[in-house]
């Protein structure tokens, strides 16, 4: 799907985890910044001080939801100059899943099994 490896860089860092997701899911690296960028929805995640953003596939004949939880490590600003204060959050990508359907409204994030079982081991 992507010819190199993803990177870390200074708006994203990127765990294990997600990236062989990502590659489970089929996954680009620039739709999961796109969902944490324009999210449809937000909730929290299942860690504590996570974040799970989510948007729909346009399908209307199998909907899915793509999910990615992520983490905001801290503030941190874009230019040293005094004049121009622009703080950025970067954020840590902790994991990615497709999720078929829709989710209910409110509940609980869906996340698979499989991928519980992986965070909890982590």
């Amino acid at each position: 799907m992507w010819s190199k490896e993803i990177q870390d860089d200074a708006k994203y860092k990127w765990t294990n985890h997600v990236k062989d997701k990502m590659r489970y899911y089929r996954i680009s690296p620039s739709l999961v910044k796109r969902i944490v960028r324009h999210p449809h929805r937000v909730e929290e995640g299942i860690a504590p001080g996570t974040s799970a953003s989510m948007q729909r596939t346009p399908n209307k004949n199998k909907p899915q939801e793509i999910w990615v939880m992520y983490q905001e490590i801290g503030q941190r600003p874009i230019s040293d100059n005094s004049q121009l204060s622009i703080v950025y959050s970067p954020k840590k990508i902790i994991s990615a899943w497709r999720y078929p359907g829709i989710s209910p409204l409110g509940k609980q994030i869906p996340i698979p099994d499989d991928i519980l079982m992986e965070l909890e081991n982590m």
